[in-house]
């Protein structure tokens, strides 16, 4: 009678499934609808939608999701295995953006999470940088009452004096929550380091370290010369070729409020940090709550050594950076 009635049940059934791939190759990957697809081929709607069923259970149409969260979710549970101390969350980015929006959705990630951080009364010390200059422009207005918001290191330098740089993101930062500003009116590296123990006796600038060691929330990025948008410290003047010889000679690797590390995370013996206005690694690592963001393969190293050097409580970082981060640990992390 010649229908799929007579024919053998192994040639109906591969018949089957051509008309099934027909089918799901107008659906998906021309993007035709079943209407349209039943009026091409002649069948009934209901026939294209049973076709399509039986595309996928044959496994002749294979369907993945690639999810952005999934993706960070897995990121994020790797790095907190490898650190148990961390509590981190790793922001999705779509592929082949650049490092521009990376920064945009991690700074808004962290703006969104310090403002659920935020109390009455806190104080809050806040690390200068683009990152953080980044985050300010992110947060969104929301009155906090009593809160201060402490400058963690100095800004003064000849070279950058005028920008405005520094003072506008710890008062951008300030105001949004309708809260204090502490700024921190000293160099951001001294010339001898004994002019800046003679300054930190002075009552006006002890004022300012007080505040920064009690402060309940510590919020930074990592520095680091390598990155593809540079950190202010080394693109506006702060350091000169020498004190950049001497950081590479030494093995830094990175800072945290221009205090300086090595690819462990130590800093004893790096001797610009004697003329750095930032506080101790000590007292990052002691901070009650800390808050680093980090946006940038450039900051991958920087990073991993203060991973290393359990130099931060919480971490928001891109997913691109994380998994950079991870490659540079290696397989026990995994």
């Amino acid at each position: 009678m010649g229908d799929d009635s007579d024919a053998p049940a192994a040639t109906a059934a591969a018949r089957h499934d051509l008309q099934a791939v027909q089918v799901a190759r107008l659906y998906y990957v021309q993007g035709l609808t079943t209407d349209a697809i039943a009026g091409e081929l002649g069948l009934s709607r209901p026939k294209v939608s049973r076709l399509l069923s039986h595309a996928r259970r044959r496994g002749l149409v294979e369907i993945r999701i690639h999810d952005p969260e999934g993706q960070a979710q897995e990121l994020e549970a790797r790095l907190q295995a490898r650190y148990p101390f961390l509590r981190v969350q790793v922001v999705g980015v779509p592929q082949a953006s650049s490092e521009e929006l990376w920064l945009e959705r991690t700074a808004a990630a962290a703006a969104s999470v310090l403002g659920s951080l935020l109390r009455p009364g806190m104080c809050v010390g806040v690390a200068w940088g683009n990152t953080m200059n980044a985050v300010s422009h992110a947060l969104i207005p929301r009155p906090v009452p009593d809160v201060t918001f402490v400058q963690l290191n100095g800004s003064a330098n000849a070279a950058d004096f005028m920008s405005g740089f520094v003072t506008d993101t710890i008062v951008r930062f300030a105001r949004n929550f309708t809260a204090g500003a502490q700024l921190f009116p000293v160099p951001t590296f001294f010339d001898d380091p004994a002019t800046k123990e003679a300054m930190w006796r002075e009552r006006s600038v002890r004022h300012v370290l007080d505040l920064q060691a009690r402060a309940d929330l510590l919020i930074y990025s990592v520095g680091s010369v390598a990155a593809s948008i540079p950190s202010h410290v080394y693109s506006a003047g702060y350091l000169d070729a020498d004190d950049l010889a001497a950081l590479g000679v030494e093995g830094a690797v990175g800072d945290i409020a221009t205090v300086f590390y090595r690819a462990d995370g130590s800093d004893a013996g790096l001797t610009l940090n004697a003329r750095a206005s930032g506080p101790p690694l000590t007292q990052i690592r002691q901070a009650r709550e800390s808050l680093c963001v980090v946006s940038g393969l450039g900051k991958v190293a920087a990073l991993h050594a203060a991973l290393e050097g359990q130099l931060m409580r919480r971490l928001i970082v891109d997913e691109v950076t994380a998994q950079a981060v991870l490659e540079r640990v290696g397989p026990a992390a995994g």
